[in-house]
């Protein structure tokens, strides 16, 4: 009879236990946020993530009465700044801005790294996506993407593609578009955009993919001439340039993107409550804007769309890197 009555009040307790933590989210949600809040982006301030992070947190701060802290931590790629937010605290206070590199190439090209994108992190929402662009040498004797992939195949391993480095989306968008439309182009490295586009204006290398902001003024100056740009869809920030995928190869798509994220098992409600207000700001007409202006295009969307957009991102450059045999520098 005792024994009963033990279990009894063992099973009471258990249950106003549960029901307790469970007031305690909704009322930690409803409460959210509190105190100051931290962004941690993986690379150094006036980049293009930090650029994104910016106007965002200004209107996070502005509608929750709250600092919002960009916490710029640079570092092995992104590696550095998402270990951080990683093993940060689940309350919502922590967040990142995660990158095509850091969550979806990175676990691909390093397999032995401290975070694994999918079990320690709980994805908030797309912010940007930040699609490439292809642009050639005016040399090149092709002004589409059919015309610049028959060159190429009358003359194979004679044209120099230029990336940001080994191992960087740049590097990895040139071996999927070798791989689907079957060409043969020499890889040359660069330690950056910026001297890869150099040497394209000087004639060293015939193509790069590069963002869309950093090379619309050599394109309409005539010193590149662009021929598509990575993303599914065209970009707003060059519509009149068709997508690969448009110009004959159905299914291409490569983009970097910007994300926002929260350590894993933040509360569901904090979650919602931050995409709800991430979505709300990317709607608005003057934010949007101004990120299409930077060649960042506004991607509202719900943290399951997310995960499954960083599933599929993730398991591509995993198939592109194992097929290349690229390692990591």
């Amino acid at each position: 009879m005792i024994a009963g009555v033990d279990w009894i009040d063992r099973f009471v307790r258990i249950a106003t236990g549960a029901a307790i933590a469970a007031l305690t989210v909704a009322v930690s949600a409803q409460d959210f946020p509190g105190k100051p809040i931290r962004i941690v982006v993986t690379f150094p301030p006036g980049g293009p993530t930090d650029a994104v992070a910016r106007p965002l947190g200004q209107r996070l701060a502005d509608t929750w009465k709250q600092p919002v802290i960009i916490d710029n931590r640079g570092g092995a790629g992104g590696i550095v700044g998402t270990e951080i937010v990683a093993h940060a605290a689940p309350d919502g206070y922590n967040l990142l801005i995660g990158t095509a590199g850091g969550m979806s190439i990175n676990p691909a090209l390093h397999p032995n790294l401290s975070y694994d994108p999918f079990r320690d992190f709980a994805p908030v929402g797309m912010l940007v996506i930040n699609p490439q662009i292809l642009v050639a040498h005016p040399a090149v004797p092709a002004n589409t993407v059919r015309e610049l992939v028959a060159y190429a195949k009358a003359k194979p391993g004679q044209l120099n593609f230029g990336s940001s480095g080994s191992g960087t989306a740049t590097h990895l968008g040139l071996e999927l578009f070798k791989s689907a439309t079957g060409i043969d182009a020499v890889h040359v490295p660069y330690k950056g955009g910026a001297p890869a586009l150099t040497d394209l204006i000087a004639g060293q290398v015939q193509l790069i993919f590069i963002s869309i902001p950093s090379v619309m003024p050599q394109v309409k100056a005539g010193r590149v001439k662009a021929i598509a740009v990575s993303s599914a869809k065209r970009s707003l920030s060059a519509p009149d340039v068709p997508t690969v995928a448009e110009s004959g190869y159905p299914g291409f798509e490569y983009s970097n993107w910007n994300a926002l994220f929260a350590p894993a098992r933040t509360p569901p409600a904090v979650v919602s409550k931050i995409n709800a207000e991430i979505v709300k700001i990317l709607n608005d007409p003057a934010i949007a804007q101004g990120l299409s202006s930077q060649g960042a295009d506004p991607a509202p969307g719900s943290p399951e769309s997310l995960a499954a957009y960083m599933r599929v991102d993730h398991e591509r450059w995993k198939k592109v890197i194992r097929s290349a045999g690229i390692k990591p520098n």
